[in-house]
């Protein structure tokens, strides 16, 4: 008899703290959220340029005689680049290919062969932006072919991105606080957060290189001035999505 009360007062004991369990979850609030997102952006001035040179000879009859041509062309352009940059500085020149290609037309609906093409191209990549226009003109001279691909960039953004985000994030905050004033609430907390920078940078300019003006660089013509580049600026944004818990 002593058990079965023993038995029945802790069943009683169980039950109470279930059901006053059940009471407090039941009576405790539930927690909403907001969510905003918001950005911010900065434009900078460029601070690293990457430019393509290549060096295109052909011949209707040797291809030996491409390659050699090629190879005196470039060994001057390759001399001239070299001496524009500053490898301690993090500039430098890369291959970015090697290319000797016969070239076919049709006569007759008959493919005829017609000369051989040899290409070497290069990178430069340095972080002397404004000598560029001097640049590309010392390269025409050295006998460049080809220049294409100039684009501008940022050695470091991450500098930016710390304002960047702090603004962003505070931009989110208000527009989280004002629609909870809006709603008759009030920020209680922080859900989770997710940031992110970048760099954006839709310019890139092209380069078009005249045929006459190719001619008289290789008669040994000089340019009167330097050709006039515009860096343009580097857009650095930053962006943050962010969830309050509300009460």
């Amino acid at each position: 008899m002593r058990k079965l009360s023993c038995k029945l007062f802790i069943l009683f004991v169980v039950l109470c703290t279930t059901v006053m369990s059940s009471e407090a979850i039941a009576v405790e609030p539930q927690k909403g959220t907001i969510s905003t997102n918001a950005s911010s952006e900065k434009e900078v001035a460029p601070d690293i340029a990457e430019i393509t040179f290549a060096v295109v000879t052909n011949d209707s009859k040797s291809l030996q005689r491409a390659v050699e041509e090629n190879k005196l062309i470039f060994e001057k352009l390759n001399s001239v680049l070299k001496s524009m940059i500053n490898p301690q500085n993090g500039d430098y020149i890369k291959t970015l290919g090697y290319t000797t290609t016969p070239v076919y037309s049709y006569v007759n609906s008959k493919k005829v062969f017609d000369r051989y093409d040899v290409t070497n191209k290069v990178l430069v990549k340095t972080k002397n932006v404004d000598i560029l226009g001097k640049m590309i003109d010392d390269a025409i001279s050295a006998g460049a072919t080809n220049i294409e691909n100039l684009s501008f960039s940022l050695f470091d953004y991450e500098p930016y991105c710390e304002s960047l985000i702090t603004q962003a994030t505070k931009k989110a905050k208000a527009q989280a606080d004002i629609t909870a004033k809006a709603l008759f609430t009030s920020i209680t907390g922080v859900q989770n957060v997710n940031t992110s920078c970048n760099i954006n940078n839709n310019y890139n300019p092209r380069l078009y290189m005249a045929k006459n003006m190719i001619a008289d660089t290789a008669a040994g013509a000089s340019f009167s001035s330097p050709t006039s580049i515009s860096n343009g600026t580097i857009k650095v944004s930053a962006h943050i999505n962010a969830s309050f818990y509300v009460k």
